[in-house]
């Protein structure tokens, strides 16, 4: 039996969203101050003994997070609101899914932490989204 090592870097970034077909409040345009808990793993340690050097994540990953979706409002590519909205803030982003904290935390793992460490031995595996100090959400890859 084989383990694995895991390393866990916390970024946080400040965006809006709205839930399309939410029954409460989640439907209306708001923000949160999400904080992203951002799991990677290796079966192997660098010359030194760590999964990878935490900066490696920060450059990567946290600057992404940073790039795309920090200060943007997030909507549903098929949100009947977009294009109203996009004539009022044309750097509205738009994502292939309902951006509910569930979501957005199985996109990062799925699509964006395979694109950005495609080159390193690592991966990341979990990511579990904070969207208050009481509600979060995570995604992670099963064996």
């Amino acid at each position: 039996m084989m383990g694995k090592f895991q390393v866990v870097r916390k970024h946080e970034i400040h965006c809006g969203h709205r839930v399309v077909q939410h029954e409460g409040k989640c439907k209306n345009l708001h923000g949160h101050s999400y904080i992203f808990h951002l799991k990677c793993e290796s079966t192997e340690l660098d010359n030194l003994g760590r999964v990878i050097d935490f900066s490696v994540i920060k450059d990567l990953l946290c600057r992404w997070l940073d790039d795309n979706w920090d200060h943007k409002l997030i909507l549903w590519e098929n949100d009947p609101w977009l294009l109203s909205l996009r004539e009022i803030d044309a750097t509205i982003v738009t994502v292939p899914y309902n951006p509910t904290a569930e979501n957005l935390a199985r996109y990062l793992v799925e699509v964006i932490g395979p694109e950005l460490f495609k080159d390193l031995p690592i991966s990341l595996s979990e990511v579990t989204l904070e969207e208050t100090s009481k509600c979060r959400a995570s995604y992670a890859i099963s064996d």
